[in-house]
């Protein structure tokens, strides 16, 4: 770079002018420094039952945090978990059950001074809205007065582990499930019961809470299943350790419990 003027410039009066024009230039608040120059990207893999709180907190938290990035992962935990094991790109992880991060633990997939509870739920039977079978508790299941009634898939989905347990419970589960319609989540639960594809269905309440289509008939008594509780924690290996801990943080925090309670969770101070 040259300097002009009437008069030549000390060689000293250049490298000083030099320096603070490449200072202002690097600047943060300079439009030459662009948003992918300080992008960080984080990869959240949730259970799909938190699908709406995690985007409407996604929202709020890039909102807070424009470095930041947050790409939301959502399925049932247990296809969630497998990915991570086949080392998906994961930075933090919440399940719909403690099962799942056990088996990471185990595992050393989690980094395990971050993991923590940070939600509960609630299990619900569901019928569609207007209940052609006349389903209202889940012990009008066992009279077999319907076609069909549908759960997740016990071994990967959260969901149906819980429901399976109710109707085990109930002393009802072998004499219904040649009627039980399994399902790859909560969510398609909720959308077979919504369409009328099935005559009941089980999910977590919030699951119901976003259907106008079905009715809630009964909620499970809280000792007929395993606590519904979904932990949260870092992955092993993830290479934004910091941010990943900023973003837990920020999802036990006054906005992010706030969107959970709207939709209905239980959210847990620790």
């Amino acid at each position: 770079m040259r300097f002009y003027n009437n008069k030549k410039w000390p060689i000293w009066l250049c490298w000083i002018a030099l320096s603070l024009i490449l200072t202002v230039s690097c600047a943060p608040g300079n439009p030459r420094s662009t948003a992918a120059d300080r992008s960080i990207n984080l990869t959240l893999s949730a259970a799909v039952s938190l699908k709406d709180a995690m985007e409407n907190i996604e929202t709020i938290y890039e909102s807070k945090n424009p470095h930041v990035s947050l790409t939301l992962n959502l399925a049932s935990s247990g296809s969630l978990r497998q990915q991570i094991e086949r080392g998906a790109p994961v930075d933090v992880f919440i399940s719909a059950a403690t099962k799942h991060t056990d088996l990471l633990q185990e595992k050393g997939l989690i980094i395990e001074q971050t993991r923590r509870d940070l939600l509960e739920n609630t299990i619900v039977l569901i019928v569609p809205k207007n209940n052609p079978a006349s389903i209202n508790s889940f012990l009008d299941l066992s009279a077999g007065n319907y076609q069909q009634i549908s759960i997740g898939e016990p071994e990967s989905v959260p969901a149906g582990k819980y429901a399976k347990e109710v109707l085990t419970n109930l002393g009802i589960f072998e004499k219904i499930k040649a009627k039980i319609v399994y399902a790859k989540d909560a969510r398609q639960v909720l959308t077979y019961v919504a369409a009328g594809n099935v005559d009941a269905g089980i999910v977590y309440r919030t699951d119901a809470n976003i259907s106008d289509a079905v009715t809630i008939v009964e909620t499970a008594a809280q000792n007929s299943h395993s606590s519904v509780v979904y932990p949260i924690a870092a992955i092993e290996g993830t290479k934004n350790i910091e941010p990943a801990k900023d973003l837990i943080n920020f999802l036990f925090g006054a906005e992010a419990k706030a969107v959970f309670e709207k939709y209905g969770f239980l959210t847990i101070n620790n």
